[in-house]
């Protein structure tokens, strides 16, 4: 899991985390998911991008979205949303693991999880790698059962 700070690419930055997992299928390959909390000031405007983009509530499988992930370089460059209208950039490099793109590479896309402001629990990155994977799975299922948090399978683009 990582824990990035960044800003989209929008007229005034706002706090954005990312997190990218790999999690193990019951049949096939793993999957790549990309976990993105964007603050207050902003939720609005991604959780619309992403509705016109077709997420839907997470739950069940994730549809196939018009949204795409560019990677290069080991790094995150955006998420594009709304038919390539909508781009939200990090403010800075959010590296992705060799392992997360060969599974977004091999299952043909990435798992995109848009969660509310506050999912992150506060100093997750401090605690031991168990306690923090368990901490941030239950953050993350308090917020989808809520009925708080979109998904949806988007399509990766990476750099040659």
């Amino acid at each position: 899991m990582t824990d990035d700070q960044g800003g989209v690419g929008r007229e005034h930055p706002a706090p954005m985390v990312w997190a990218f997992v790999v999690r193990t299928a019951a049949f096939g390959p793993p999957f790549a998911e990309a976990v993105v909390e964007v603050g207050e000031r902003l939720h609005g405007d991604l959780m619309a991008d992403a509705l016109d983009s077709g997420f839907v509530l997470a739950a069940g499988e994730p549809p196939r979205t018009t949204g795409t992930v560019e990677v290069g370089a080991g790094v995150l460059e955006r998420l594009v949303l709304v038919g390539g209208r909508q781009v939200w950039e990090p403010s800075g490099a959010v590296g992705v693991s060799p392992g997360w793109r060969a599974a977004a590479e091999e299952r043909g896309g990435v798992v995109v999880i848009l969660v509310p402001p506050g999912t992150w629990p506060p100093g997750l990155m401090g605690l031991a790698p168990e306690e923090r994977e368990r901490a941030f799975t239950e953050a993350l299922e308090e917020a989808r059962t809520a009925g708080r948090v979109l998904h949806g399978l988007v399509a990766l683009a990476t750099d040659p």
